[in-house]
């Protein structure tokens, strides 16, 4: 299976929970991807990764990702990559060690996916 085929069939999984499908981009976001690009986008999913999520331990896990504000923090909530017990649940990712290089490029892959995507429905609007 390719590394997209393998994000595709995630954010078809993550579509069948009620909760990680509420999540949508917005004119703000979609305002602020127009303005920024997808590759500032994308920079700042690997800054939010890394100062978030992957060290070990993290002392606030569950509370460390925004629920708006930038369109990269409800990526994450949609795509589960918004704290470690999220990361272990939906994507098996251990929580009790700092991720690896590889963990975090299929984070940032799997939310720019997801982006990518909403932004997308939106503009064809």
């Amino acid at each position: 299976m390719t590394k997209e085929e393998i994000i595709d069939k995630k954010l078809e999984e993550l579509k069948k929970s009620e909760f990680r499908s509420r999540f949508k981009l917005g004119k703000k976001e979609v305002n602020y991807i127009d303005d920024k690009g997808l590759n500032t986008i994308r920079k700042h999913a690997y800054d939010f990764i890394l100062v978030r999520l992957s060290n070990y331990p993290i002392v606030n896990d569950g509370k460390q990702t925004p629920m708006r504000g930038h369109p990269v923090f409800i990526a994450q909530h949609a795509t589960a990559t918004c704290c470690r017990e999220c990361l272990y649940k939906w994507h098996g990712i251990s929580p009790k060690r700092e991720l690896k290089n590889n963990e975090i490029n299929y984070i940032v892959l799997l939310i720019m996916t997801w982006i990518e995507k909403e932004y997308n429905k939106v503009k064809e609007k």
